[in-house]
C-alpha cells in the first residue's frame, strides 16, 4: 500500500496583511501551521519569501523544500508556547560556549583560534558587558554568573522568530557569542560558521576529507546561512 501524500490542490497563491502582520493564502484561503493556528509572520517580506515556496510546489507538496514555511510553523506552533524554556536553551550554551574551550596543542591551532575566537570575546566584554572566561582543553570550566546572566537578557529580548533562527544559529555552532554577533551584526553568517569549525577545519588538514562528512557540513551550513537570512526578514 503506497504512503499518503499531500497534494497541491490550489491554483492561486498570495500574501497580504492581516491583524498582527501578514498571512499566506491559498485560492483565498489562509495558511494555518500544523498546530491549526493561523500562519501569520511578521514581514512582508518573509511572507512573500513563504508564498514562493507553496507556489512552488507541484504536483505533491515537499514540505524539504519549503524552509521558510517550516521555520514559520515552529516559531508560532512551539517557540512562542514554549518561550521561556526555549530562552533558557539558548542562553545556556554561554556555560560551554566554544569560544571559550581552546587546544592545548599544537601551537598552529592555539594561534588559530586565537585569532579567530579572541576578538568576538573582547566584542562580548564590550558590546554585550558580558566578560567569559577562557577555558583549555576540554573539561568544564564555570563562567562568571554576572556574564551569563546578561547574555541571558540579550536573549530574553527577542521575538518567537527571531528565537527561532538565534536557535539554530547557536545549537549549530556551538556558540552562543557567536550566534549572537550574527544576531546584532557584529559578523555575517558564513563568517561565523567557517569560525565555529576551526577545529574540524584542522583535522580535515590532518587526516584528509570525508565526502559523507562534507555533504553534511554543506547541509548544516545552508541551514545555518539560512537562520541569519530570517533573522534579517524579521
Amino acid at each position: 500500500m503506497s504512503e499518503w501524500k499531500a497534494k497541491r490542490f490550489w491554483k492561486e497563491t498570495t500574501h497580504e496583511a492581516t491583524e498582527g502582520g501578514w498571512t499566506i493564502r491559498l485560492d483565498g484561503r489562509p495558511v494555518k501551521t500544523p498546530a491549526k493556528i493561523a500562519l501569520v509572520v511578521p514581514t512582508e517580506e518573509l511572507a512573500r519569501e513563504i508564498a514562493a515556496e507553496w507556489n512552488a510546489q507541484e504536483e505533491v507538496i515537499q514540505p524539504l523544500t519549503m524552509p521558510f514555511t517550516r521555520c514559520a510553523n515552529a516559531a508560532i506552533d512551539r517557540v512562542a508556547n514554549q518561550r521561556d524554556a526555549v530562552v533558557e536553551i539558548i542562553a545556556a550554551y554561554g556555560e560551554t560556549d566554544l569560544l571559550c574551550y581552546r587546544a592545548e596543542q599544537p601551537y598552529e591551532l592555539i594561534e588559530r583560534q586565537a585569532a579567530s575566537w579572541d576578538p568576538l570575546l573582547a566584542w562580548s566584554k564590550d558590546e554585550l558587558a558580558a566578560e567569559l572566561t577562557v577555558h583549555s582543553g576540554v573539561m568544564f570550566g564555570s563562567q562568571p554568573e554576572a556574564a551569563l546572566k546578561t547574555l541571558f537578557a540579550h536573549v530574553d529580548e527577542m521575538s518567537p522568530f527571531q528565537l527561532s533562527a538565534l536557535h539554530d544559529l547557536v545549537a549549530m555552532s556551538g556558540s552562543l557569542v557567536l550566534g549572537l554577533a550574527v544576531a546584532k551584526g557584529r559578523i555575517d553568517s558564513e563568517t561565523a560558521w567557517d569560525v565555529s569549525r576551526i577545529d574540524e577545519e584542522w583535522q580535515i588538514q590532518q587526516w584528509g576529507r570525508d565526502e559523507e562528512a562534507d555533504a553534511l557540513a554543506a547541509r548544516k551550513r545552508e541551514e545555518f546561512l539560512r537562520a541569519e537570512k530570517l533573522l534579517r526578514m524579521v
